[in-house]
Formats: structure tokens, C-alpha cells, sequence
């Protein structure tokens, strides 16, 4: 039987929580100087996935 990989780009995006997982949030990389700061500053951080995605995410990384 071979070893259930997990989806390295998936497993680079996502951490595993108690309660799910969490990511980065978009928007926050680059042409920063436009967005205000309020914006920038809110964006900072993790926020935890959607419910919907949840179970997508769990068949992308099966060993966490």
C-alpha cells in the first residue's frame, strides 16, 4: 500500500487548528501604498477557513 501524500501546496497555505484550519489573508503582498492603512492593518494575521472548505481541506492534507 503506498503513503497518502499530502498536497505540499496546500500544506505550505494552511495550519491546523483545534477548531480547523487557518490561512493568511489575501490582499497583503504587494501595491501596498494605495490601501489605507485601517485596510492593511485588518488584513494582517490568520483567519480560519469557511465550514464549506473544510472538508476540501481535509482530503488535501490527510496527515495532519
Amino acid at each position: 500500500m503506498p503513503k497518502i501524500k499530502s498536497n505540499s501546496g496546500a500544506a505550505k497555505r494552511f495550519k491546523k487548528t483545534a477548531h480547523g484550519f487557518k490561512h493568511k489573508q489575501s490582499f497583503r503582498s504587494h501595491i501596498l501604498t494605495k490601501k489605507s492603512t485601517k485596510r492593511k492593518r485588518q488584513l494582517r494575521g490568520m483567519k480560519q477557513i469557511h465550514d464549506a472548505d473544510k472538508q476540501l481541506i481535509q482530503r488535501m492534507l490527510p496527515n495532519l
